[in-house]
């Protein structure tokens, strides 16, 4: 909590030199990089999500949210429709 209110009293003092992305997307997205690696690129045998398409990303997570119970099922049903699309067109956006 500190380091949140230190990073914003910086970006304040210094004129958003630096820029940081805090749209829903991203803050959501944090959660898919703890299995599938930083940035989305796996280190191991999760697969990679990155430069996946915004569709293609959409499409599994919605297919996993009615889906039968596995690990991603349980993720996916806690997101509403609009939260699957900021995580979609926020990792698909992500450099490779």
């Amino acid at each position: 909590m500190i380091s949140r209110i230190l990073l914003i009293a910086m970006l304040i003092v210094t004129g958003n030199l630096f820029a940081v992305d805090v749209s829903r997307g991203s803050m959501l997205s944090n959660s898919c990089f703890a299995c599938h690696g930083t940035a989305g690129k796996s280190q191991g045998a999760i697969p990679s999500i990155n430069g996946k398409s915004a569709i293609h990303l959409k499409n599994a997570l919605k297919n996993f949210k009615t889906g039968t119970s596995t690990m991603m099922g349980r993720h996916a049903k806690a997101y509403s429709d609009e939260d699957i699309e900021a995580i979609a067109d926020y990792i698909s956006k992500l450099k490779k």
